[in-house]
């Protein structure tokens, strides 16, 4: 490339729906959830072909994305507000940094089997060449509801337009979307800081770019409200294209989606620490002491600290629903 890839990766939320792994001063990116390395750590090594990496993170967790990983920059936003303004503030201030570069842009835990790689570089490359915001499209294995969609459109060398991007459906909506060949949107995107500015300041995010502009970053994260980037520019923009990924993808928000990757016993629970299961099945558990879990099914059991949670694996999503009752108690 004629100009620097920069990866991006992002680093500042705190994992809600994997309480009590999870909690406030404990980030779901630190944690060793299914490997021998934080998830950031992982990702750090993902993108070991960029040519600059950046971390951003919030102040409260910069300390220790640098023990995590050493050799990146760090940037930390003026308030977490979401992946919109921060997006918007990386790209602002890598462009004031690195100059003219291309950026690939990605979560730090998610869980990517195969060769990333080949696939970033080649999104990026597309958003170099055609001046588009691009994601990276995941052949989906069910109707998940967790996900948004992208329908593709007209086929080119390697990548598509988008037709229609399309948030989070109910069931019956997804079921349709993967019968008629939707991607999930994988959330790992690319663009060069100019494209994606460009794209914002006719959103909700526009007074943002304004404050940017002039030096005022406090300003304009005063002025927004917490907004994804898929709601505030890729829902809007018509300049959009998908690199399809060849590569297995998971997004490890969730206990019943940590439990696809845990090993499991001959009665199909999956386990993260030391369990005892009797007369037990399907269950998910998850500690950092002791748990036994006895004639029940379905379950997630998830005891961390001095914080325990239950309920039924097909409801796993609900764990959000406990998180913000204890944040109104500021109890997380």
């Amino acid at each position: 490339m004629d100009r620097p890839l920069v990866a991006l990766v992002l680093a500042g939320g705190t994992g809600t729906r994997l309480y009590p792994a999870t909690r406030s001063d404990r980030p779901k990116q630190f944690l060793e959830l299914v490997g021998d390395q934080s998830l950031l750590a992982e990702t750090i090594d993902r993108v070991a072909f960029a040519d600059e990496t950046y971390v951003l993170t919030r102040e409260d967790f910069a300390d220790e994305v640098r023990q995590h990983a050493p050799e990146t920059a760090v940037l930390t936003e003026p308030e977490p507000k979401d992946t919109g303004p921060a997006l918007v503030y990386a790209a602002h201030r890598i462009r004031e940094q690195v100059g003219d570069c291309t950026l690939v842009c990605l979560p730090s835990d998610h869980r990517i089997e195969g060769e990333f790689a080949g696939v970033a570089q080649r999104a990026a490359t597309v958003a170099r060449d055609t001046a588009r915001l691009v994601t990276i499209g995941v052949e989906p294995t069910r109707p998940a509801t967790g996900y948004g969609y992208v329908e593709p459109g007209e086929q080119l060398d390697g990548w598509s337009t988008v037709a229609s991007f399309h948030e989070k459906p109910d069931r019956e909506t997804a079921s349709r979307y993967v019968e008629r060949g939707y991607y999930w949107n994988a959330g790992i995107f690319a663009w060069t800081p100019t494209a994606l500015l460009d794209a914002a300041r006719a959103t909700p995010l526009g007074p943002l770019v304004t404050a940017l502009d002039d030096g005022d970053p406090g300003r304009g994260f005063d002025t927004i409200d917490p907004i994804s980037i898929d709601y505030a520019v890729l829902e809007r923009t018509e300049n959009l294209a998908v690199v399809p990924a060849t590569f297995a993808w998971d997004d490890l928000g969730s206990w019943d989606a940590v439990a696809r990757h845990l090993p499991r016993d001959e009665a199909e629970n999956a386990v993260l620490g030391d369990a005892l299961t009797i007369d037990a099945s399907e269950n998910v558990i998850g500690t950092d002491g002791h748990v036994s879990v006895v004639g029940v099914d379905g379950l997630v059991v998830a005891s961390f600290g001095d914080r325990t949670i239950v309920l039924p694996t097909e409801d796993a999503q609900r764990v959000r629903e406990v998180v913000t009752a204890l944040r109104e108690d500021e109890r997380f």
